[in-house]
């Protein structure tokens, strides 16, 4: 006598089949700086719901009224405590020492970083290697208590600002741990006319995508642009 298993493993995940996240709340730290601006501004013009996040409220309010678009400012720990998703957009000297005081407000939420550690001087900008390996990878030691990505990195903060500009033409190199995590940040990021997320690995490979900005500042300036990334075949 012979028997069959008929168990059969269900389908692959269609890797372009995202969830709806147009009912979550993103915040923005570091959201009255240029990047920061750019993503809250284009977020909620595609509809989110955003909070801007500033050390001072009183700065954020202003930048989020400017903003307009239903955009609130708050300070850092209620923008972190009121938000689904929170962005991390801040400096990098300030990125460990925001991350730190923050620690309890972030817990539980997805965190997005898209913070890019690099240097200057006369031959333009190169990238640093922080000591865990990337500033996602110092979120991540930072956070444990939290989700945290790697995304918008390679975003002009120009063309995300000038209102003028109907689409952004490029694609956002999502990066995480959790698929069902990284699948909320491609979602976000297709919110935004033009834009595609992509699935570009886990937070070990953060670094040279965070560094690949140092080559981008270079492209701008020799050829007076504001470049982005295509992903080919996908």
């Amino acid at each position: 006598m012979t028997s069959t298993d008929n168990t059969q493993k269900p389908p692959a995940k269609d890797p372009h089949d995202l969830p709806d996240v147009s009912g979550l709340i993103v915040g923005v730290l570091g959201g009255t700086g240029d990047q920061g601006r750019g993503l809250a501004y284009r977020l909620a013009r595609a509809g989110q719901k955003v909070i801007i996040g500033s050390r001072a409220a009183d700065r954020a309010e202003a930048a989020a009224a400017e903003l307009g678009l239903g955009v609130e400012g708050a300070d850092n720990a209620e923008c972190a405590r009121r938000s689904d998703v929170v962005i991390i957009a801040v400096p990098w000297d300030g990125h460990a020492k925001t991350l730190e005081a923050l620690r309890e407000e972030l817990t539980g939420k997805l965190v997005v970083d898209c913070v890019n550690p690099l240097g200057f001087d006369k031959q333009g900008a190169y990238a640093l290697k922080p000591e865990e390996g990337s500033a996602a990878q110092q979120a991540a030691l930072l956070l444990p208590g939290s989700r945290v990505t790697a995304a918008f990195h390679h975003l002009s903060a120009v063309l995300l600002q000038d209102a003028s500009v109907e689409e952004i033409d490029t694609d956002v190199m999502v990066l995480g741990e959790v698929r069902a995590d990284t699948d909320i940040v491609q979602a976000l990021a297709a919110r935004i006319p033009g834009m595609r997320g992509i699935f570009a690995g886990r937070l070990r490979n953060a670094h040279q995508v965070e560094s690949l900005v140092a080559n981008l500042i270079s492209v701008n300036r020799r050829y007076k642009a504001h470049a982005g990334l295509r992903v080919t075949d996908v």
